[in-house]
């Protein structure tokens, strides 16, 4: 293995044997099936016991336009983005090489498709070529024009697998799985993984010293998108009704929510579903029958992204004033407008806290993994529930459409549904005057009807103008803020029922704290580490809900220097601290990626260090 440019003079960095801590990155063309090449790739590593974090990086469009897929491979299990350059890229997209070419980290390697020669402009002295020549043996292999296409994906990979250590075993039965609906495909991608380990080991005298090496540190584990945990932590949390509109990248959510309640929502005796899928005409339509359902008492939910969101405010906000429950899932994207509908952010923080004109506040939950996904969507359900509003669940395309390591599912089979304060008939007869929004309890939370229950007491409507606690329609300012005041109570009561933050204390001493929250946590967490190994230790709270608990201010309160870790440009969640806790703007040191891209540990240690030397340098002045 040689560098590709015989003329230089200067030989390219040799890298010294590097085990089960490397990235590896894919670059294709959208819509040629290196999606699922690459998926093979990723998990094939994962059944060898090593952690991995692959990330689909891919652009709006359907077809033709450059698509990347980033492997991280971690011994030590970090599992967000490293950030930097890459150690292998695998270019077989001429429209990005040279974008490709540069991301390759000195010393580190470049494979491509040299079928045909490539361009003088690409070469670099610091970095090593691979070439096999991929369209020369899959035309002399198959002659469907499609099955080249698709194959040469699967050829690339078997290489790979020679050179890189993937054992051969884990990928057939990856192609098992993957075809055990369709068998008479097992057989030939078998045949191309094979064509493609041969043909790296004839042209190649040695693998590379990039190697993969058999670990055991998945045990209890499983890879799993975050859209089909909250589809299905939707059915385990009660769901029965999902009204919809397809919006990138929200609809597997949907998706999945079908795929698990047509297993496990079947009526045995019957066979028909108990459960029901609308696919409304738009946003506004969605999350009005979801609220149409869940006061008929249904629990129900729909899923979208930050248009959607936009689109249902008014809704929102007739659900928190009336107080009917409900949960919405929003898989984040880059906005504004449609920006960049196939990238990741966490830019709907202020529009789904305060959703809604006038005062109203939502309450909302921030999940970092799959299986994160899957516990708070079925406890939003009974939270939707207690509090009588709407439940907020913040994702992003990142933990949505990626495959993330994570522990395994559980559910307590014991586990009762939580309906709240819902009135039986019984309940109703031994009452006198019902009183929709009463507070008897003194925690702002009134008791409620499901229509019907009763035939003479409960609630059988409700509408979205001003009414006293009976229900009975008024403009009289003082019913209106007696309303708004208990909505208020109901809001400092919240907290009880979410989850708390989780707090990671790496040093008792240090001043330093950091908050972030959802997909930041593991690129924040391999960050600190790095800055602890460089002398600058730092505590950290990831907060998994809004409205915020005592521990948030307290765990502020206990540091000087507090870091906010946030995937927008407009620091949203410390705008929220600051309006909430009454937290001074200048004591919240902002740390903010939003180009896109997952953040990146890189990222947040370089923001991180360039502050705190800053820092240093001013106190020693």
């Amino acid at each position: 293995m040689s560098l590709l440019n015989p003329s230089s003079t200067k030989a390219p960095i040799q890298l010294d044997k590097v085990v089960n801590d490397f990235v590896v990155k894919f670059a294709n063309v959208n819509g040629s099936g290196s999606a699922s090449a690459n998926s093979m790739f990723a998990k094939a590593i994962f059944r060898m016991g090593i952690p991995v974090s692959p990330r689909n990086i891919f652009p709006s469009n359907i077809q033709g336009a450059p698509t990347w897929y980033e492997v991280r491979v971690s011994e030590q299990g970090y599992l967000g983005r490293r950030g930097g350059q890459v150690e292998l890229m695998v270019s077989v997209n001429p429209q990005s090489m040279a974008e490709d070419v540069n991301s390759v980290c000195p010393g580190g390697y470049f494979f491509y498709d040299n079928t045909y020669p490539l361009d003088f402009k690409l070469i670099r002295d610091d970095i090593h070529y691979i070439g096999l020549p991929l369209t020369e043996i899959t035309n002399a292999t198959f002659n469907d024009p499609r099955r080249r296409q698709l194959f040469k994906n699967i050829i690339y990979v078997g290489s790979l697998a020679y050179l890189i250590g993937i054992e051969f075993e884990a990928l057939e039965s990856i192609v098992n799985d993957t075809f055990k609906a369709k068998p008479k495909l097992i057989e030939p991608n078998i045949f191309a993984l094979q064509l493609g380990f041969d043909e790296a080991k004839a042209a190649f005298d040695k693998p590379l010293p990039l190697q993969l090496e058999r670990r055991d540190k998945n045990d209890g584990k499983i890879m799993l998108e975050g859209n089909a945990a909250c589809g299905l932590g939707a059915v385990y949390g009660g769901a029965t009704v999902c009204a919809w509109y397809p919006i990138t990248p929200s609809t597997s959510v949907a998706e999945g929510f079908e795929k698990y309640a047509k297993k496990l929502r079947i009526d045995p005796d019957t066979g028909e579903n108990n459960f029901a899928i609308i696919q409304a005409e738009d946003e506004l339509s969605a999350i009005g029958m979801v609220i149409g359902a869940n006061w008929n008492g249904a629990r129900s939910f729909t899923a979208t992204s930050g248009p959607g969101v936009s689109l249902m405010q008014e809704f929102l906000g007739l659900a928190y004033f009336a107080e009917i429950p409900a949960v919405l899932v929003d898989v984040q994207r880059t906005g504004p407008s449609t920006g960049m509908p196939t990238r990741t952010q966490q830019s709907d923080l202020l529009i789904s806290a305060y959703a809604s004109h006038g005062d109203t506040k939502q309450v909302c939950l921030f999940p970092a993994t799959p299986k994160e996904c899957f516990e708070l969507t079925a406890d939003a359900f009974d939270i939707a529930d207690r509090l009588q509003t709407p439940v907020i669940m913040l994702t992003d395309l990142d933990l949505g459409m990626n495959e993330h390591i994570c522990e395994d599912l559980e559910w307590d089979d014991s586990r009762l549904y939580d309906r709240g304060k819902v009135l039986s008939a019984k309940d109703l007869d031994e009452i006198g005057r019902f009183g929709r929004y009463l507070d008897v309890d003194g925690d702002g939370i009134t008791s409620r009807t499901i229509p019907g229950a009763h035939p003479e007491k409960g609630a059988f409507f409700t509408r979205g103008t001003s009414r006293d606690e009976y229900a009975v329609y008024t403009e009289k300012g003082e019913a209106y803020e007696r309303n708004m005041e208990r909505l208020l109570v109901k809001w400092k009561t919240a907290p009880e029922y979410l989850p708390k933050p989780v707090v990671t204390a790496r040093n008792n001493d240090t001043k330093i704290g950091v908050v972030h929250y959802g997909t930041s946590l593991e690129a924040t967490h391999e960050a600190l580490d790095q800055l602890k190994a460089a002398g600058h230790s730092a505590n950290d709270i990831r907060i998994l809900a809004f409205p915020f608990s005592s521990e948030v201010l307290d765990f502020i309160e206990q540091h000087d220097e507090i870091f906010v870790i946030e995937q927008n440009r407009d620091a949203q969640m410390k705008t929220l601290l600051v309006n909430e806790l009454e937290i001074a703007p200048r004591s919240l040191k902002s740390v903010l990626q939003f180009n896109g891209d997952p953040i990146s540990a890189n990222f947040i240690r370089t923001s991180m260090e360039e502050t705190l030397n800053t820092n240093e340098a001013a106190k020693t002045a």
